[in-house]
C-alpha cells in the first residue's frame, strides 16, 4: 500500500502576515479557507497555514518545533526565492551552499520562527532504495 502526502500544518501566530510571507515567498495568494486556516498549493502537498486563536480554538500546549523540523520546498530559482524570503521579512539562517548529499540549498526561518528551507529543482534528495 501507498499514500500520498497531501496536507502538512505549518504554526503561526498572525494569518494575516503568514499569509502575506507565505504568498510572497511561494509567488501565490492562496486560499483563506477558515478564519484561522490560509492553504498554499505546493504540488500535490498543500501548506496550511494555522493560527488556532483566530480559528476559534485553544493554543493549549502551544506550537513546538525542533530546531531541525524543516519544511522544504523545492524552487527552479534559488536566488530569488532566498531574496524573497529576507524581503518579505524572514531569517535566512545561512547563504545558498551545496550539501554532501547533493542538494544545493538555503536554511531560514519564517516570520513566526518556524524552520524552512528550499533545494533547487532537480538536486533533491529524497533517498536511495536498494
Amino acid at each position: 500500500m501507498t499514500m500520498d502526502l497531501y496536507r502538512v500544518i505549518q504554526p503561526v501566530n498572525d494569518i494575516e502576515a503568514a499569509a502575506r510571507f507565505y504568498g510572497r515567498v511561494l509567488g501565490d495568494a492562496g486560499e483563506r479557507v477558515s478564519p484561522g486556516r490560509h492553504y498554499f498549493r505546493c504540488g500535490a502537498t498543500i501548506l496550511a497555514c494555522y493560527d488556532p486563536i483566530a480559528d476559534g480554538d485553544r493554543l493549549g500546549a502551544g506550537w513546538r518545533h525542533h530546531s531541525h523540523q524543516y519544511l522544504y520546498f523545492a524552487t527552479a530559482n534559488l536566488e530569488q526565492v532566498l531574496a524573497e524570503v529576507a524581503a518579505a521579512g524572514g531569517e535566512v539562517e545561512a547563504g545558498i551552499a551545496s550539501m554532501p548529499w547533493g542538494e544545493r540549498m538555503f536554511y531560514a526561518k519564517d516570520p513566526f520562527g518556524n524552520p524552512i528551507s528550499f533545494v533547487e529543482q532537480g538536486t533533491e534528495f529524497c533517498g536511495s532504495r536498494d
